[in-house]
Parts: structure tokens; C-alpha cells; sequence
């Protein structure tokens, strides 16, 4: 027997509020789904947007490759409805903690779970709630968007926005942790721990998920990334949510460096605006590039600060991948295996007439002997593979005549 007309809708329209109900609408592909990056030129921090809470609002956020989760100026932004804080010694409470990010104070079993936010820039950390709610991502198709239901982050004060963007409310945290944003991706969407960045000095973007290079970024371009392991740093129990990459030597034009001290686990950052060298490193890097400058007619001039090696930038000719200077060369695994910098990775242009080395001294017993800057890191293609511990790294994007902001959104989604 056939159901009525009247059952019939009802059994439509409960089918409809279940696919919204679920963790992700069925009808964008977890493949598909993407962040789109600025980078803002006077402070030089890489900002992105997500929606959260009921109703759904945009909400700008400082990218933060290695933060451990999401944190937000909860009281700055919209009341939500569908927000709730977690509770101490629960499940989710202890998943958030994983990794050892709570809150210093005692807390009773009663009482809601407490994490501690940290302002990656100022360095500046305090306790914050941890909450769940609902947070959307942009698909590939400009002006749709997935949601994760139950998604944690943590709340924290106003006063720990001090030195981010303006206009952003906190920071979005992709590192190695249980409820970083990736991880909490491929959870939800049941999809490969995996995420892609591609920086650029004006747009970029962060894919998640198994196999969205080749849609977004082009076959030619996804299939010719070298791969390299992600190592812990030995020591440094506050950075085990950060990505490290053995560096076992350093050239310049082909020519090794020869080095006193172990360069060990160097750090990926996007906080860090420019690529620091632990002082004995920086020195013997800085006189090597030198005399590879000098070999080819670069005349020295007056450091500008924040750097320490400046050029002037007359008679130093243009190339695909910026201009023609030394090129840096990181082994890293094997000589088969090499991270190669060239001039638009390794100059800054600070005027028209002077362009200066984008490498600073780190300082005596730094936590990471090299940390590669945002800088470093733009115009190529950076897959982070949680799962395997492995990062694969295309060349510079240049060399095809291509960048990173040619891959971005045509808007922010909900504009």
C-alpha cells in the first residue's frame, strides 16, 4: 500500500532537517573544502575566515600553523544559541588536553574544562573555556559552505588579541593535536588527516582533506611534490603541536656551509615573519652568502632594520623566480632531497633601491635552531600529511610561471 500524500512530506521533510542536522551537508564534498588566506601587509600575519555558532557569522582569524586549537575573543563576538561549555574530567575535556594544553588551575568536577590560550605573536597566554559549537567551511564553489557540528575551541579575553590584526577575533590553530582544525576536519568528515597551504604576499588558501590538490592546485603541479618527514623537536615539550623538518646542511650556489653547530629539527612557522638562524648559524650563513653575492657584482649597502644584509638592488637582473641573487639550498633527508630558496623567497625589497636578505640572527639557544618564516614558505605548495608525518613541498610556484594567489576564492564566502 502506498503512503498517503501527507506522509509523504513528512518523510521529505524529516530526511531534510536530518541531512541538515548532520555533521556535514551531504552535498558539498569533504574534498572540496577550503580557507581563503590574506596577508595583511602591516603586520604581515596570514588571516583567514570561518563561520560559526547560531546563526552562522563570519569571523576573522590570524592563521597559526603550529597552534594547538582554535581560540576566540568569545565576548566580542555574537551571542550563539547552539554554544555550550564543556565540562571538566569529560570526554571532550580530555581529548582537548591531550596534549597538555590546560589550564594551570585546580579545577573541581564540577566546574567547565579549562584550556590555555596563547597569542602565538605576543606570546602572551591566559585560561579560557573550552566550548563547542557549530563552525562552516567554504567549499571550493565560492558561497557554499560545510558545517561540523560539536566542534571544540576555546574562549579567550579581549586583552589577548594585543597584536593581532584588527579586525580579527583570535587565532586558528592547525597543528599536531587532537582538536586542531585539520584534525578535527577529518573526524568529522571521516576524511585523510591532511591539509595543503599555499601562502602568497597578497592571497592564499588551506585545502583540507584526501585529494583536493589536483582539482584546485592542477595535476602537473600536485604530483611534483618531493616529500620530507616531520620530526619532533627533542627537549622542547611546549612545541610538540608544531611541524619540524630535518635540515642536515646548507648550501649557497652549490657550495656547503660549513657549521659548528647541529642545525637538529628546523620549525615551520607562519607567525614568524621572516626565517631565523641560531646566532653561530646566522654568522657563518651570513658570511658565505657574501661571498657568493660578491662573485656576482651584488653591492653591499647599510642594513636596514630588521635585517641584517642589505643590496643595492640596482643591476641585479629579473628572473621567474625573482631576482637574481645567491640561491639558498636546504638539504634536507639526502641530497636528492633539497628545499631551494631563490630570490623572491630570499629578498625583501624594503626600497626601491634597496632590497635586503630575509634571514635574522635567532639569537644564543633559541628552541629551534632555524625556524622558516612565512616568507620563506610563500609561493609554494605545503602539504601537511598528520597521519604519516610527512610534508610534501613543491619548488617554487614561480618557476611555472604561477602563484599561490592565483588559487584563491573568488570571495569570502557569506559576503
Amino acid at each position: 500500500m502506498f503512503p498517503s500524500m501527507a506522509s509523504l512530506i513528512q518523510f521529505l521533510l524529516l530526511i531534510l532537517y536530518l541531512t541538515h542536522k548532520s555533521q556535514a551537508l551531504s552535498f558539498h564534498l569533504p574534498n572540496a573544502l577550503v580557507l581563503p588566506i590574506i596577508k595583511d601587509v602591516t603586520t604581515l600575519q596570514y588571516v583567514t575566515r570561518i563561520h560559526h555558532g547560531t546563526p552562522l557569522v563570519p569571523i576573522n582569524l590570524v592563521v597559526d600553523l603550529g597552534g594547538p586549537f582554535i581560540w576566540t575573543d568569545c565576548a566580542s563576538t555574537h551571542v550563539s544559541s547552539s554554544s555550550r561549555l564543556i565540562p571538566n574530567r569529560s570526554i571532550k575535556c580530555s581529548r582537548a588536553k591531550a596534549h597538555g594544553f590546560e589550564s594551570r588551575s585546580s579545577l573541581s568536577s564540577t566546574q567547565t574544562c579549562e584550556l590555555f590560550p596563547e597569542n602565538r605573536v605576543t606570546r602572551m597566554s591566559t585560561r579560557g573555556d573550552l566550548v563547542e559549537d557549530i563552525v562552516a567551511v567554504q567549499s571550493k564553489a565560492a558561497g557554499s559552505i560545510t558545517t561540523v557540528n560539536d566542534f571544540l575551541f576555546s574562549c579567550g579575553p579581549t586583552f589577548l588579541l594585543h597584536g593581532l590584526v584588527g579586525d580579527t577575533k583570535g587565532m586558528l590553530g592547525l597543528g599536531r593535536t587532537r582538536i586542531s582544525l585539520p584534525s578535527q576536519i577529518s573526524t568529522a568528515l571521516n576524511t585523510a588527516q591532511k591539509f595543503t597551504i599555499c601562502l602568497s604576499s597578497s592571497n592564499g588558501i588551506i585545502a583540507f582533506g584526501e585529494g583536493p590538490n589536483d582539482s584546485i592546485f592542477g595535476t602537473e603541479i600536485s604530483r611534483s611534490l618531493m616529500y620530507t618527514p616531520l620530526v619532533t623537536n627533542p627537549g622542547d615539550e611546549y612545541s610538540i603541536q608544531d611541524y619540524f623538518i630535518g635540515i642536515n646542511s646548507i648550501k649557497i650556489n652549490g657550495k656547503l656551509l660549513s657549521l659548528k653547530a647541529t642545525l637538529g629539527a628546523s620549525k615551520l612557522s607562519t607567525i614568524v615573519p621572516y626565517t631565523t638562524m641560531e646566532s653561530t648559524i646566522y654568522g657563518t650563513f651570513i658570511r658565505a652568502y657574501v661571498k657568493a653575492a660578491s662573485s656576482m657584482n651584488m653591492t653591499r649597502v647599510a642594513s636596514v632594520a630588521p635585517f641584517g644584509l642589505c643590496f643595492n638592488s640596482k643591476g641585479i637582473d629579473s628572473t621567474h623566480e625573482g631576482p637574481k641573487v645567491p640561491i639558498i639550498e636546504l638539504v634536507l633527508q639526502s641530497e636528492t632531497v633539497m628545499w631551494r630558496i631563490f630570490g623572491r623567497n630570499s629578498m625583501v625589497q624594503v626600497t626601491k633601491e634597496v632590497m635586503c636578505l630575509g634571514f635574522l640572527d635567532g639569537g644564543l639557544n633559541p628552541k629551534a635552531s632555524i625556524v622558516l618564516g612565512g616568507y620563506q614558505l610563500e609561493d609554494m605548495l605545503l602539504q601537511f600529511e598528520m597521519g604519516t608525518s610527512m610534508l610534501g613541498f613543491s619548488q617554487s610556484l614561480l618557476k611555472r610561471q604561477t602563484t599561490c594567489s592565483k588559487f584563491k576564492l573568488d570571495s569570502w564566502a557569506g559576503e
